[in-house]
């Protein structure tokens, strides 16, 4: 029989309904335990990512809506199944947005809050958590009411900190490099972040949002505004060769210098920016060619193709690193950094507010008028 403790019949929870800039606070039913792998989560802190925006807008989501948003958050383990063996009702955990699905060896995953059966949104007050064991990370800090920041410092590597480092590893990234960032929303800054503290010789945080750059300066970036003139001559007057590494963290909704939507513009940013011999990594998401339906009803405006020169690619050498990125591989380096006070990674949050207030922070957060948000929960 699974330990647990005794929860409510419903819970508050950010659903989406497949309606274009807007999102729903429901009730949801509180999930329960399924399988003996699984284990229910009281989520204390989630956040909203840039990815949700994808959804926010219409351009990706499962076609069977409603459906539970989030796939950021951390907790207390409130129920574990009878299968479970390294788990136990209060410990501390970070659920990350990529869950274990059982079979070992699996590049993709199931995510949290896309839609897909059996894994429900994290924008919510309890979680279901399939294959508990190998997906939650524990925290090593057992009372997070006593240091609000700190958990905010782990919901970070649920996703976006996480994700920002690996891409600069899937860079080739050396310290002493110099590197180029496309992208100062939330996992563009902490990529940068990533670069600073990983010992690189100069980081370029490149966006239109002046507050954003602002906050990219405050950590030691060199901020590149480019409402007015392109990205890639202004760091190469400052790099005359060309950076070392060059990072997506934008994907498919980044726009030019005028604001009008350019899907291939930031890899084609990164060959242009990059030196010989240099490496670029992808992290932002690409999606195209998907057909629109009631969950994503703008997605056919997403082409299925991004031209790129595979000649320049050639002829500087570069390398290319990319793909999907998985907290529970890859989280432990961070754990211990956020542990041992070596990292913040929670200076990109800019408002903490409660579900109900979700509606109106999505609208500000697409709007550019918010860094990161994360959602508090009693």
């Amino acid at each position: 029989m699974p330990l647990k403790t005794t929860l409510a019949a419903t819970m508050r929870a950010v659903a989406w309904f497949g309606q274009p800039y807007n999102v729903s606070v429901i009730d949801m039913p509180v999930p329960s335990i399924v399988n003996q792998t699984d284990a229910i989560v009281r989520i204390t802190a989630s956040a909203i990512c840039g990815s949700d925006l994808h959804f926010y807008h219409g351009f990706m989501g499962s076609p069977d809506v409603p459906w539970g948003l989030g796939h950021e958050a951390v907790g207390y383990v409130s129920e574990v199944g009878s299968a479970i063996s390294g788990l136990r009702v209060g410990d501390y955990v970070i659920i990350p947005d990529n869950g274990h699905d059982g079979h070992y060896g699996q590049q993709h995953p199931i995510s949290f809050g896309t839609g897909r059966p059996g894994y429900g949104g994290l924008q919510a007050e309890y979680a279901r958590v399939p294959f508990a064991d190998e997906t939650l990370i524990p925290i090593p800090f057992n009372n997070h009411t006593d240091n609000a920041t700190k958990e905010l410092d782990y919901l970070m590597i649920a996703d976006i900190f996480t994700t920002g480092w690996q891409a600069l590893t899937y860079s080739g990234f050396q310290p002493g490099d110099s590197v180029a960032v496309f992208g100062a929303g939330p996992m563009g800054l902490l990529a940068a972040y990533s670069a600073l503290l990983r010992g690189a010789r100069r980081v370029y945080s490149v966006d239109k949002v002046l507050d954003r750059l602002a906050l990219a300066a405050s950590i030691g970036a060199v901020p590149i505004q480019f409402n007015s003139s392109e990205p890639v001559q202004q760091i190469l007057d400052l790099e005359p060769n060309g950076v070392t590494r060059a990072l997506d963290c934008v994907g498919f909704e980044s726009v030019n210098a005028t604001g009008q939507r350019d899907v291939g513009l930031v890899p084609r940013n990164l060959v242009a920016v990059t030196a010989d011999q240099g490496g670029i990594a992808i992290a932002g998401v690409y999606t195209g060619g998907q057909n629109s339906t009631r969950g994503a009803p703008f997605a056919d405006t997403i082409p299925a193709e991004v031209p790129l020169s595979i000649s320049s690619l050639w002829s500087k050498a570069l390398t290319v690193g990319s793909g999907i990125v998985l907290p529970l591989e890859h989280a432990q380096p961070l754990v211990d950094l956020v542990a041992s006070s070596k990292a913040t990674p929670s200076f990109v949050v800019s408002s903490a507010i409660s579900i109900e207030q979700v509606p109106e922070y999505y609208r500000r957060f697409s709007d550019h008028l918010e860094h990161k948000v994360v959602i508090r929960f009693p």
